[in-house]
């Protein structure tokens, strides 16, 4: 059974009216809304796409990172071990997924549960970030994380990634370094979901950069088995979508 933090009032509310319950939540002053449920992106781009326009802003040390990664993938002698292995994606890549994924809600944490590579991604309210001694010790693919609610946009902070994962297909790189903020909230009526990220690595990037993701709410979609290297759900109503 799927649990919400949602207001019994703001339940019947939205009931009676026949709004969203986001809507209703909001009407009841709780803190944060009701982001729960299957989430599905239109449209996909194995490469980020800042939001602007334009290339990455790399430092020269990044810019040859890049460049490294890009010729190994082509030539085989770097392996994508997320398409090969089906590792994890880390974040910010798994947020470009072509996939459908779910978001649960519970008290104190939101999960993500994503069809790709069977990812689950945890968010805890309720911890602060770990000391830099255990961020350099253990990094890990999704990060440590925090979360809060401004309003109706979830925060959350993520730190101590390990750099063996890309920013995405094409081989952006970062390092361990990096530190990635997401602003995460419903839209257009409560039917889209959008995650801006902000990324920072200044080892890899001479200034923050942000990527937008906007998902379209699926409450019909049940997420499907994913077995690395079987054949997968059709992916051919996401625009952008290439032999992937």
């Amino acid at each position: 059974m799927r649990i919400l933090p949602i207001a019994s009032t703001s339940v019947m509310v939205a009931a009676v009216l026949s709004i969203s319950p986001a809507d209703a939540q909001r009407a009841s002053g709780a803190e944060g809304v009701n982001i729960s449920g299957v989430w599905w992106a239109s449209s996909y781009s194995p490469k980020v796409q800042p939001v602007g326009g334009g290339g990455l802003p790399f430092t020269a040390e990044g810019k040859a990172a890049y460049e490294k990664n890009m010729a190994g993938v082509k030539n085989g002698s770097i392996v994508d071990k997320a398409r090969t292995l089906c590792v994890l994606d880390g974040i910010p890549r798994i947020l470009e997924t072509p996939y459908p994924f779910d978001i649960v809600q519970t008290p104190g944490q939101v999960s993500f549960i994503f069809e790709q590579n069977r990812d689950v991604r945890i968010v805890d309210f309720t911890q602060p970030l770990p000391d830099a001694e255990t961020l350099a010790d253990n990094p890990r693919y999704h990060g440590y994380n925090t979360a809060h609610w401004e309003g109706d946009t979830l925060v959350i902070q993520s730190v101590g990634f390990t750099d063996k994962t890309f920013i995405d297909a094409f081989g952006a790189p970062h390092t361990d370094e990096m530190h990635v903020t997401e602003r995460i909230r419903t839209i257009n009526g409560d039917k889209q979901l959008e995650d801006v990220v902000t990324v920072e690595d200044p080892k890899y990037y001479t200034k923050p950069w942000n990527a937008r993701f906007v998902y379209d709410s699926h409450p019909e979609v049940n997420l499907e088995t994913y077995v690395c290297g079987e054949k997968h759900r059709d992916l051919s109503t996401v625009k952008g979508v290439k032999g992937f």
